[in-house]
């Protein structure tokens, strides 16, 4: 690729810009530039790299006549509209290679602290009780555990899970023929069939927006247990509490939340509704902060995949 100029509109691992200036492009990094300095701008520039706080819109898309690619720092591109940008030949670029380990990890340690009462059981013994009845854990062996989407986020859970010996049923509605010795391709009636537990990894779209919803939870044949950590806005936190409440769910791991801020970092605590509020007191319920795929190693990784994805452009 000829000689680039590059916006950096958020902080990412020294890596990216390191590789990039290395390669001979010029990196501008201008992680507090307002809206108005980045429109002012951005028609100098070949390339923008984003994480999640700034939206791409086509209006930014057009003042951006030089542009070439945008670079997505983690997984998810619903805050670029893709469309619009691939319509005016500029690549959009993410790095779910990055940190689908990381994700994948972390969904099974969600699990297996849900499992086994660890939160709890670590405060009461800290708070002097020794409680051991209340806290008698849940086996994952045996299980079957339903994924919901096997990209690169799905199928690094799948890999983690094959060791605990539980069945493992995947639905894909736009991946075909990609079962394998330890996972077994299913339709989602199957899924709502046989799932104990179901884990979602699919993109935010209109087509998933609220796609976890009351209607879903009971089509499940068994009560079950669900882990979120794609997009907050993938599931209806309302539904949620409501099956709950009756026993459907069984309980929940929830890295994301529908009511987090576009940049993921920010969460209007002043008015959050009752069903968040019946989350945070719940003990059926491990919440982390959108951190599921954010660890030292994944911050390099996607660095790493970002810069060869880039410095493949043609």
């Amino acid at each position: 690729m000829e000689h680039m100029k590059i916006l950096f509109l958020d902080s990412n691992h020294s890596l990216l810009h390191e590789t990039l200036t290395k390669a001979g492009h010029d990196c501008d990094l201008n992680y507090e530039w307002t809206k108005e300095e980045i429109e002012n701008n951005i028609h100098v520039y070949d390339g923008i790299i984003i994480r999640s706080k700034l939206k791409i819109t086509k209006e930014l898309i057009d003042k951006a006549v030089n542009l070439k690619f945008i670079a997505r720092s983690g997984a998810g591109m619903e805050n670029i509209d893709v469309a619009y940008a691939e319509s005016k030949g500029i690549k959009c670029l993410c790095a779910p290679e990055g940190n689908r380990d990381a994700v994948a990890e972390h969904a099974i340690a969600m699990l297996l602290s849900l499992f086994n009462n660890l939160n709890r059981a670590d405060k009461e013994v800290r708070e002097g009780k020794w409680i051991r009845e209340k806290n008698r854990g849940v086996e994952l062996m045996g299980k079957t555990v339903g994924i919901i989407g096997y990209g690169n986020m799905g199928s690094a859970f799948a890999e983690r899970l094959k060791g605990f010996g539980v069945n493992i049923l995947v639905y894909d509605k736009y991946k075909k023929n990609f079962g394998n010795d330890f996972i077994k391709e299913v339709s989602l009636e199957n899924i709502f069939l046989e799932a104990d537990v179901l884990s979602l990894h699919t993109p935010l779209t209109d087509e998933t927006k609220h796609f976890i919803n009351d209607d879903f939870i009971n089509r499940f044949s068994k009560n079950i247990y669900i882990i979120n950590t794609a997009r907050g806005k993938c599931l209806c936190t309302a539904d949620l509490v409501k099956n709950m409440q009756s026993g459907k769910v069984l309980g929940a791991c929830l890295d994301v939340l529908e009511y987090e801020a576009v940049s993921f970092e920010n969460l209007d605590a002043s008015n959050l509704p009752k069903a968040f509020q019946y989350i945070i007191k719940s003990d059926k319920v491990i919440l982390s902060p959108h951190i599921a795929g954010w660890t030292y190693e994944s911050y390099e990784k996607i660095a790493r995949v970002l810069a060869e994805k880039i410095l493949s452009i043609k």
